[in-house]
């Protein structure tokens, strides 16, 4: 038996020239198993140039009977045009009549009103995130979507594009021909998304539950893929920086912003406060990205600041206490309202008055919402 690979920058690769028998020789390349960074998003792929039985074996040795189809990757044209599952015999769609789907069934994502409809969206657009998550694993894709920024008429640009990325006028011609969706368009589809799964976690499940003929048991939000492709704080920023520079004008910066805002799961809540350091500051004056974020904590902490204050002095809280349990909980991003930290805060009323649970709750449903909105932006209160 020969193995050969190699610890890479970005990817553990392994080649294997013969079918594996035994567990003890699946174990030659285990100990390069391991995460270099945050480009690299698994451990080893491995290459076998005969897939028998007895490898198949191998690997399902220590796992369950469905270990290989787990590990064993199908190619890129299976996950682009559909296949069928070796485990079950299930047909399995491809990336393209998925997103054909998406947008005969879904072409304005924010007229989505109807729970079935949402319903619908959520689980067609879940399957969406999971097969885009495989295909984003292989450079065939990587190069349809960058082909969706070259400019088709400028013959420089797709002469470059296509030695960058080794394609032949065949290979060009093959992904011309297969239509994704823009940028743009993905990202009101995960803001749609995000909002279904708020809607379906917070309203629906208090106020309508009761009412609902929709079973969403059957429903599993792609909560760890969106996070996978997360957008950080800095990077909005930058963003804003560089759409200002093209399009002077506020009203469709802040269109823009929005809709970026709102396809992040972690930064949805500091929407308002983005919107208000567009439009409460002179972005032509600032000279560069590193100035546009430092500009904007600046904004942030005062607004935090401020913020601070007028619920201390709206709810009649404590301020020390107060601001003792709002720091704790920026710092540890979550507010809780388990312990006594919470009723310390609370203008003097007795447990027994029939008050005293709604306005706890209400107290803590505020300073919640401002430690969402202003975690991670520093800063003292």
């Amino acid at each position: 038996m020969f193995l050969t690979g190699f610890d890479a920058p970005t990817l553990n690769t392994l080649f294997v020239d013969k079918n594996l028998r035994y567990h003890g020789l699946m174990q030659a390349y285990s100990r390069t198993n391991r995460i270099y960074d945050a480009t690299k998003t698994f451990g080893n792929i491995v290459t076998f140039r005969d897939l028998e039985q007895a490898t198949i074996d191998a690997i399902t040795l220590f796992g369950d009977k469905n270990t290989k189809n787990v590990v064993l990757e199908k190619s890129y044209k299976e996950y682009m045009e559909g296949f069928a599952d070796a485990a079950t015999g299930e047909a399995r769609r491809g990336f393209i009549d998925v997103v054909n789907e998406l947008e005969q069934r879904f072409p304005n994502p924010d007229a989505i009103e109807k729970e079935a409809d949402k319903k619908a969206f959520a689980k067609l657009f879940g399957e969406y995130l999971r097969v885009e998550n495989i295909l984003q694993n292989y450079d065939e894709f990587a190069s349809l979507r960058a082909l969706q920024d070259v400019n088709m008429s400028d013959a420089a640009a797709v002469e470059a594009f296509k030695a960058a990325h080794h394609l032949s006028d065949e290979d060009l011609a093959a992904l011309k021909a297969i239509k994704i969706p823009a940028e743009r368009k993905i990202q009101d589809y995960r803001s749609t998304y995000n909002d279904i799964r708020d809607w379906l976690r917070r309203e629906k499940a208090a106020n309508e539950k009761e009412k609902s003929t929709v079973d969403w048991n059957d429903v599993v939000f792609e909560v760890d893929l969106l996070k996978s492709q997360e957008i950080n704080l800095d990077f909005i920023l930058e963003q804003i920086f560089e759409n200002n520079k093209k399009v002077k004008d506020k009203v469709a910066l802040v269109e823009n912003v929005r809709r970026l805002i709102r396809a992040s799961l972690g930064n949805r809540a500091k929407e308002s406060l983005l919107v208000d350091f567009i439009n409460y500051t002179d972005l032509d004056k600032i000279g560069d990205k590193a100035s546009v974020i430092d500009a904007f904590f600046a904004y942030a902490q005062a607004e935090q600041k401020r913020e601070v204050e007028e619920l201390i002095s709206s709810e009649n809280l404590d301020a020390v206490a107060a601001k003792r349990y709002i720091t704790a909980s920026i710092k540890r991003e979550f507010a809780s309202d388990n312990g006594t930290e919470l009723n310390s805060i609370l203008p003097k009323m007795s447990p027994l008055n029939p008050q005293y649970l709604n306005r706890k709750q209400s107290v803590f449903q505020k300073i919640a919402a401002f430690v969402e909105k202003y975690k991670g932006v520093g800063g003292q209160i």
